[in-house]
């Protein structure tokens, strides 16, 4: 049975089965499990974005699957795990096989000498020095086809996409809040706010970042060591931002993970840093001064907060004046998800683009 490249596609975006060669395979399912599987490299990848890759037989079996973490790519980690490529073989990636020699050779020309005849991919390559897998590919005759779950993968692969895109990290802000909004007592107090359910997440959010971002203010009022209570990972790096010192005995001075302190409050100074460093992703674990000014400048991407179903009343407010007068100029976000994390509503907040 002939199926058209255009008639293919179609299919693909709309999620749904079709019948390749008298069989029934469904990639999209496929892509998202390839996705799921990308989101295990979090926090290992920087400067490169996660990718997951599958490769399946002809009746759609998967019979091999791994996932980019800081070493071989995905596909070259997926097909070095086969001693031989079947005959009617698919590989499905989350993002176009890289068409350039970096850390490892490229992956387009390891697909070629493989023998896969059909690759499947969600998101092009974006990156100007490593795009161009899907045509080296299309000129050595193998089967591309290319869009298949883009929305999600490109969601999920947001941190890389968006520092080649915009020059500069994806931020996240974490907040843990009362309903009206503060986040410590008038006492100074703020443990804890939210309940212990909310802190594991908070945790798996850690491990999942390349750096964790807070200013001196919060570091001298908490003490906090922003460590991951997950097993088996690199405690993420630490940077502390702002003019006061912070004393010897602090837990950021341990040992646990590598930490900088940056002594600015400068935005191109702060960025300037993080591209020395490479990161797609920071967390951002700040009080209302240094949040604020982020949130000022427009560089908090992403908001995660949890919401604990209590009232203060007085303390402090998790922001600070942003100089804004009138409703026409508040800044919007839109809700990407709710859930409840035993007690507390847990709120994902995106940016407008």
């Amino acid at each position: 049975m002939c199926v058209s490249g255009g008639l293919l596609l179609r299919h693909f975006l709309l999620r749904t089965p079709i019948f390749i060669w008298g069989r029934l395979v469904d990639y999209s399912a496929l892509m998202a499990q390839a996705d799921a599987l990308s989101l295990r490299g979090l926090g290992k990848t920087c400067p490169n974005p996660i990718v997951g890759a599958l490769i399946v037989d002809s009746s759609g079996a998967v019979i091999s699957q791994d996932f980019h973490d800081g070493g071989l790519h995905a596909e070259a980690k997926a097909i070095n795990k086969i001693r031989e490529i079947p005959k009617g073989a698919t590989l499905i990636t989350t993002l176009e096989p890289c068409n350039h020699y970096g850390k490892t050779p490229p992956c387009s020309d390891l697909i070629v000498k493989s023998g896969i005849k059909k690759v499947v991919f969600a998101v092009s390559d974006q990156n100007l020095v490593a795009k161009g897998g899907a045509d080296h590919l299309r000129a050595a005759q193998v089967d591309v086809i290319g869009g298949v779950l883009q929305d999600q993968v490109t969601y999920s692969n947001r941190f890389w996409l968006n520092k080649i895109k915009n020059n500069r990290p994806y931020f996240i802000w974490k907040i843990g809040m009362t309903l009206d909004g503060k986040v410590c007592a008038k006492d100074g107090n703020s443990k804890w706010i939210t309940s212990e359910s909310s802190r594991a997440q908070v945790s798996k959010l850690r491990s999942q970042s390349d750096v964790i971002l807070i200013g001196t203010g919060t570091a001298l009022a908490d003490n906090p060591s922003l460590n991951t209570r997950e097993e088996n990972v690199k405690q993420p790096r630490r940077l502390v931002m702002g003019h006061r010192l912070i004393p010897p005995a602090s837990n950021l001075k341990d040992q646990s993970a590598q930490t900088y302190f940056l002594h600015s409050h400068n935005l191109d100074v702060l960025l300037d840093f993080l591209a020395k460093l490479e990161v797609n992703q920071v967390l951002v674990e700040a009080g209302p001064t240094l949040g604020t000014f982020l949130m000022k400048s427009g560089v908090i991407d992403e908001m995660h907060i949890y919401l604990s179903p209590s009232l203060l009343g007085s303390g402090q407010s998790f922001i600070d004046d942003l100089g804004i007068n009138s409703l026409e100029n508040r800044v919007m976000y839109k809700v990407k998800s709710t859930e409840m994390v035993d007690t507390d509503l847990k709120i994902i907040l995106a940016k407008n683009q």
